[in-house]
């Protein structure tokens, strides 16, 4: 499981300041438990969708266990996006509020 890249305050400011919020979970597991605010870009295709994404707006990642999300953070980083964290576990994220 992969761990946060940033801690639960510094997530929420981000949120507040208009981050990219981006669930890579499948959009079965989306429909099923979304994240207010939250836009579904599931990881097989996330490389096809880059474009709707701005390189210089912080992006937040999540999935169920943390894993898709940081190899989405990864493929990110590798493609240019210079504010890219993993928030990891979907269940852990909503534990946290």
């Amino acid at each position: 499981m992969y761990q946060p890249t940033i801690n639960d305050a510094e997530a929420r400011e981000l949120i507040e300041l208009g981050a990219q919020l981006i669930d890579v979970r499948n959009p079965h597991e989306y429909r099923h438990s979304p994240v207010p605010g939250s836009v579904n870009i599931p990881l097989p295709v996330i490389q096809q969708a880059l474009k709707q994404l701005d390189k210089e707006t912080p992006v937040l990642l999540y999935c169920n266990s943390g894993q898709r999300s940081g190899v989405a953070k990864r493929l990110l980083d590798a493609c240019g996006f210079s504010m890219v964290h993993n928030l990891g576990s979907y269940t852990t994220l909503i534990g946290r509020g």
